[in-house]
């Protein structure tokens, strides 16, 4: 979803086309879920536990693609899109990774937690989207399942 929305204010759209606005995520930036995984195979205290990774921070649908058009200094406007909504009775309205097991188990906590952590891992990743090279392997105004 996240690559959605920056291909397409890269692209030019401002009528930005997502499907649901109000469910939650909790987003995990690659370094801090590589860096927990690295930590579950050093700790023999996770052998057998279930454990989440995440960035202990939530955020809906809707305030992903805001937070994502301010950081490109885009104006926006956002469309449900009916193709885009899942089918009844399919939507997971709250994705939320509580952490601190893998705080007190695996030693660990993200680096990139809290809406500025989520905010950093935005710059970053919008940085990477928006090289030319990286932008033309994305279809911005094609959605595919």
């Amino acid at each position: 979803m996240i690559p959605t929305i920056i291909t397409q204010i890269a692209s030019g759209a401002r009528q930005i086309r997502l499907g649901n606005l109000n469910p939650t995520r909790d987003f995990s930036y690659v370094s801090d879920t590589v860096a927990g995984l690295l930590a579950a195979l050093r700790a023999d205290r996770g052998v057998g536990q279930i454990i989440n990774l995440g960035s202990n921070f939530e955020i809906s649908i809707g305030d992903v693609a805001r937070n994502i058009a301010a950081a490109m200094h885009a104006e926006i406007e956002l469309v449900a899109d009916p193709q885009r909504l899942r089918p009844a009775d399919s939507e997971v309205e709250r994705l939320w990774a509580a952490t601190a097991k893998a705080r007190e188990l695996l030693n660990w906590q993200p680096r990139y937690g809290g809406l500025d952590g989520f905010r950093r891992g935005l710059t970053e990743t919008i940085a990477w989207y928006t090289e030319p090279a990286n932008l033309a392997h994305y279809r911005a105004g094609e959605y595919n399942l």
